[in-house]
């Protein structure tokens, strides 16, 4: 019954069912009090998920480059009807209501977005500008249909994966530091440089502050000098296109919405806000802090048991693991992730085609930056962006993608190169 599987990693898809199991259980300790029962519903789309996940092992995941079109449509079709068809909640259009249940088309995009990006950087991989240029421009059009919902997290994601695609299909990696500089040039302008009616106050001041923000720019320079086929040229470019970002930022800002302004810069100081948008940071902060070392016990948290931190079981279902199993707690799940990442790795380098493993590495970008900026916003060190924590935060649709995400790695590691002796 297992020799259709028997290529597979069994440890990654282990790991991922412990998780999710885990992850019911911590659930239920956050709706302990309020009745609900998302606990046994994310077990039960979990095993939906995992049946999807052993069937799209099943297939070879060749036959998709030959749908990468249909794909990429069916992803954008669906993102263009949230927007006309799409249930508005939390100040956010995001969800399709079909037989009572809410999809997010947006989760499901990623996964599309991967197999589009792979089956056109297999070919023809990074290594100029030109194929770099024709990627952004196809994963320009589904990253703004996530931007514009609003749904600032996803889309992040979005840029999450098509860097780290570019970078394994062999694009320069000081390319993809000029493509991001624009939007760190902006930011350091606005926290460094002054207002422009500061300088006549004190022009010395000014420049002072400002060195951060032209040291920068003059980087930039250097990097397009060294980098970009043109060096004279390029090295102009790269420091007036981020000269410009620095003095549009806040036009820009101006393009966000006001939570989502609050969610960016709450995170640095979010005391100036505590009972409005820094209030889930103060208190996640406050619950993994109460765990210590060896946490206050399951069902014992309480921030998590007297519900003092709202969405706890869903983006902010890390703090009630570390406020009720504390440090140690933590570590094991970075731990299980990190051990995923890992298998993830090691099955993008032994694929047997630059297919298969630009999948699997879509896959790990997909994963890593959504832990990363997940727990990273649980203890202040990134801004509240509603990304969940794969597989432990609850949510049926970002479940089934990363289930369905896990299935198509799995047919990487199933169809490739049989070692024969």
């Amino acid at each position: 019954m297992l020799a259709p599987w028997h290529q597979v990693d069994w440890l990654l898809f282990a790991l991922p069912v412990g998780l999710t199991v885990f992850a019911g259980i911590m659930i239920r300790s956050t709706e302990l009090n309020l009745g609900w029962t998302d606990w046994w519903q994310h077990w039960l789309v979990g095993g939906i998920g995992l049946l999807l996940a052993f069937i799209v092992a099943r297939w070879p995941y060749e036959i998709l480059i030959q749908w990468q079109w249909g794909i990429y449509a069916i992803t954008n079709i669906s993102l263009l009807a949230v927007m006309f068809i799409g249930t508005t909640a939390l100040g956010a259009q995001r969800w399709i209501t079909i037989a009572g249940f809410n999809i997010q088309p947006s989760e499901f995009a990623k996964l599309g977005m991967i197999i589009t990006l792979a089956s056109l950087l297999h070919t023809r991989t990074a290594s100029t500008i030109p194929s770099v240029l024709k990627t952004l421009a196809i994963a320009g059009v589904p990253w703004l249909l996530v931007f514009i919902q609003p749904d600032l997290g996803t889309s992040l994601v979005f840029g999450a994966i098509t860097l780290g695609m570019l970078y394994w299909a062999n694009a320069n990696p000081g390319w993809l530091l000029l493509m991001v500089s624009p939007i760190f040039s902006a930011i350091i302008f606005s926290v460094c440089v002054p207002e422009w009616s500061d300088w006549g106050a004190s022009v010395g001041y000014a420049l002072w502050k400002s060195v951060p923000w032209l040291i920068w720019v003059s980087a930039m320079g250097v990097i397009g000098w060294l980098t970009l086929p043109w060096p004279l040229f390029g090295s102009l470019g790269a420091m007036i296109s981020n000269m410009v970002a620095g003095q549009l930022g806040h036009i820009l800002w101006g393009l966000l919405k006001d939570y989502q302004k609050a969610r960016l810069i709450l995170f640095l100081d979010p005391d100036k806000d505590p009972l409005g948008g820094g209030y889930h940071l103060i208190q996640s902060r406050i619950a993994i802090g109460a765990g210590e070392f060896w946490g206050r016990g399951l069902y014992r948290g309480t921030q998590t048991q007297l519900n003092f931190i709202p969405e706890q079981h869903t983006d902010f279902i890390f703090s009630a693991i570390g406020e009720e199993l504390g440090f140690v707690g933590c570590i094991a799940v970075l731990l299980v992730f990190w051990v995923i990442c890992l298998r993830l790795v090691m099955i993008a380098q032994n694929a047997k085609d630059n297919f298969g493993s630009l999948l699997a590495i879509g896959v790990l970008s997909m994963l890593v930056f959504q832990v990363i900026v997940n727990i990273g916003m649980t203890i202040g060190l990134a801004p509240v962006t509603g990304i969940p924590l794969p597989w432990v935060s609850y949510g049926r649709s970002a479940l089934l993608t990363n289930f369905m995400a896990l299935g198509l790695v799995e047919s990487v590691a199933n169809y490739r190169q049989r070692l024969r002796f």
